[in-house]
């Protein structure tokens, strides 16, 4: 009857002790140092990440950087938020309860040591040290132990005796605070992870699970924001940001999570009066700073406030940070052109910084995003390589092969600092999401003595940009330039401009199989220059990769020409392409009412140039131009708002690390024994061993120290028989 109940509890009791024993291996395995260094692994590989990675960008950025595919992945791991991610978090909480599991688990044996003085060691293990010493003396046991214990004292050694049969033992030690360094150094640690956690999103997210909030992921104005996306103004805990722009103010921080944010209520307003900017000649902000109004929320009391860069304001227990400064809506008008097709006929277009607007014909559709604007640019204007003339030989040919789009100046020539103006800074994104970003300056700078519209892209984020350089015309202006430029892009104009180089080029009476053959040479020139290109007869691609303009020629006729004769052709095709193209602008004056180009300096520098900007613009990847006619500048200053209360504790833990390594790494902790014994002849024997956790050179020196002084009498040197091992 009794038989059922026991084995019933055998197996309660089995599957206890298994359910404990595993319980005891977790813990262990938790507050293991392997575990807490593997985590500390994968922690600085994420930071690595975080580091590297530029974090908080908008998805488009990444899209345009990595690509559709990637970026979706990227983005699923939450790369691009390291830090507020769910398993950064979670590492990090883990991080913090191995460690205290750590310290919970070996505090107890530290503070034993710290307090043990080791009193219950043999004679034989004394004997088994590196660093001992025997000595015999006449003195009696007592009064050899009282000079050793007036010695260690005097040294400032801490020590206890522990007396046996016709032996005394003292123990002594020093540099006992090595010990607590591993207490203080692993506190500090988890202290500051605490602090870290308190002050970061956890508690944030914490917050919005408690109280049902959500983040809002889609823009919209603050004051229609829902309250589910709004948290407490009595929130102990956040770090936000804000931007004012010069006469208006601010009450609600943005928080960014993830890929979403919240509305953080101020129990206060911010009203910006004046913000000011000083520059070095470098053109880099020397000193910015907000001239604001606070006003509080409960009181209504309002007084004056200057925040600088170092120098925040706290009130109500929130801190604001000059953080830096934006455009805050300038008020932008643009001249876009066409640099696709025959047209020359631009548009005029009105946006603020930080708008967007569609753009559409029958065969583009592109969004213009107004990112950027700024009213002083510092520049470093080398002075630019002297315009390639392509009346040169085949050196100005090929020589121009890479040289599309490439830098504004030349960069070998010594820096001369100068303020060029305005520029605008937009993006144009096509219909598949991805962008080129683009840096247009509004005025012509003269570049070794030629005043140039310097366009500025860049197909990558964060890349270098490549610059298109377009001449002003006799009147100071673009306009000029574009109309050569639609004018190339007109059969009928080409044809014209052909038949005229043609007739002015022959002599009267030359045959007409040779006349033929110049405009063949001729037309080809100019419609390869123009990137009307000549296509396989069995494919039906183009005979050359270059969608234009200068290396479109080159290898045209690298294709076309034996090597042999390579140099010689391409001297003429550079005659032809220079005559036609001449031809061609007359032409575009003579339809544009204005008299026709003399061949003086003026005119061939302006000619030259175009003809260079005429080959980049075929690698300009935009349909459209956007040049700045006109601006209202409106700046803006951007605030950062933070209530930190972890910050003391991390403060606290940071003192904490500084005690905790300083004790581990230059407090040596010393254990000294003396073994004391009756002599048979009255005197004492004594047998002295030491030992450290790191060994120096200083410690032997203090071993022979202790040695010689404390193991003789006092009135003459050690015996000779003495063993000093």
């Amino acid at each position: 009857m009794s038989s059922p109940p026991i084995t019933t509890l055998s197996t309660s009791g089995l599957q206890l002790r298994h359910g404990s024993k595993a319980w005891r291996s977790g813990v262990e395995l938790l507050s293991s140092m392997r575990f807490a260094i593997s985590l500390l692994v994968v922690v600085a590989i994420a930071s690595i990440i975080g580091t590297v990675l530029q974090q908080g960008e908008p998805l488009s950025n990444y899209v345009d950087q990595f690509g559709p595919f990637w970026a979706s992945v990227f983005h699923s791991l939450d790369l691009f938020n390291v830090y507020s991610s769910w398993w950064f978090l979670l590492i990090m909480g883990i991080l913090v309860v191995s460690t205290t599991l750590c310290l919970v688990r070996n505090t107890p044996k530290v503070l034993a040591d710290f307090r043990s003085y080791k009193t219950h060691v043999r004679e034989q293990g004394l004997r088994s040290f590196r660093d001992r010493a025997e000595s015999t003396v006449a003195l009696p046991r007592a009064s050899m132990v009282r000079q050793i214990q007036q010695g260690l004292r005097s040294r400032g050694w801490r020590m206890q005796l522990r007396e046996q049969e016709g032996a005394t033992l003292v123990a002594a030690k020093t540099g006992s605070l090595n010990r607590l360094g591993y207490i203080l150094a692993h506190s500090a640690f988890v202290l500051i992870c605490v602090g870290g956690l308190l002050d970061g999103d956890m508690m944030i997210r914490l917050q919005m699970l408690l109280t049902g909030k959500s983040l809002l992921t889609h823009n919209m104005q603050i004051s229609q924001v829902p309250p589910r996306h709004v948290l407490s103004v009595h929130n102990p805990s956040f770090r936000g940001n804000l931007q004012i722009p010069e006469g208006g103010s601010a009450n609600t921080a943005i928080l960014t999570i993830g890929d979403g944010s919240v509305l953080q209520p101020l129990p206060f307003t911010i009203a910006l009066k004046k913000f000011r900017i000083d520059y070095y000649s470098t053109g880099m902000p020397r000193l910015f700073q907000s001239d604001v109004l606070i006003t509080d929320a409960r009181t209504h009391k309002t007084f004056p406030a200057v925040i600088k860069v170092n120098h925040p304001l706290t009130y109500d227990g929130v801190t604001i940070f000059q953080s830096g400064f934006d455009d805050g809506g300038s008020h932008l008008q643009l001249k876009a052109w066409p640099m696709r097709g025959a047209g020359d006929q631009a548009f005029d277009l009105k946006g603020d910084v930080g708008s967007s607007r569609q753009l559409s014909d029958a065969q583009h559709s592109l969004t213009l995003e107004l990112t950027g604007f700024r009213a002083i640019n510092v520049e470093n204007l080398q002075r630019a390589d002297a315009s390639v003339s392509a009346t040169k030989a085949s050196r100005s040919l090929f020589s121009v092969f890479d040289r599309h789009l490439g830098a504004p100046v030349n960069a070998n020539r010594a820096d001369r600092p100068t303020n060029v103006g305005p520029a605008v800074i937009y993006k144009l994104r096509n219909a598949a999401g991805q962008a080129d970003e683009f840096f247009n300056y509004m005025l012509p700078i003269d570049l070794d003595g030629m005043p140039m519209f310097v366009a500025g892209e860049r197909s990558e984020l964060g890349g270098t940009y490549r610059y298109l350089r377009i001449p002003a015309d006799s009147q100071g202006r673009i306009d000029g330039w574009m109309r050569l430029r639609a004018a190339l892009q007109n059969p009928q104009l080409r044809a014209q401009a052909v038949a005229t180089y043609v007739q002015q080029a022959l002599p009267a009476g030359v045959s007409p199989k040779l006349a033929q053959q110049l405009r063949e040479t001729a037309a080809r020139t100019l419609d390869v220059f123009a990137g009307d290109l000549p296509r396989d007869a069995h494919t039906g691609k183009p005979v050359v990769s270059s969608p234009g303009g200068l290396p479109a020629l080159a290898e045209f006729l690298q294709r076309e020409v034996p090597k042999n004769q390579l140099t010689k052709a391409s001297k003429v095709f550079i005659d032809v392409l220079n005559g036609t193209l001449w031809q061609l602008w007359q032409i575009e004056r003579r339809q544009a009412g204005l008299p026709p180009a003399k061949a003086d300096e003026a005119n061939q520098r302006f000619f030259n140039a175009a003809v260079l900007a005429l080959s980049d613009a075929a690698f300009y990847p935009a349909p459209l131009y956007m040049q700045l006619t006109g601006f209202h500048q409106v700046e803006a200053s951007v605030f950062q708002v933070a209530r930190a209360p972890g910050k003391v504790i991390v403060y606290f833990g940071a003192g904490l690390l500084i005690l905790g390594v300083f004790s581990m790494l230059y407090i040596r902790e010393r254990r000294v024994w003396f073994l004391v014994k009756d002599d048979a002849e009255g005197g004492s024997k004594t047998l002295m061993a030491m030992s450290t956790n790191r060994r120096t050179m200083d410690f032997e020196r203090e071993f022979g120290a202790l040695r010689d002084a404390l193991m003789q009498p006092p009135d003459r040197p050690a015996e000779a028989g003495a063993d000093p091992t």
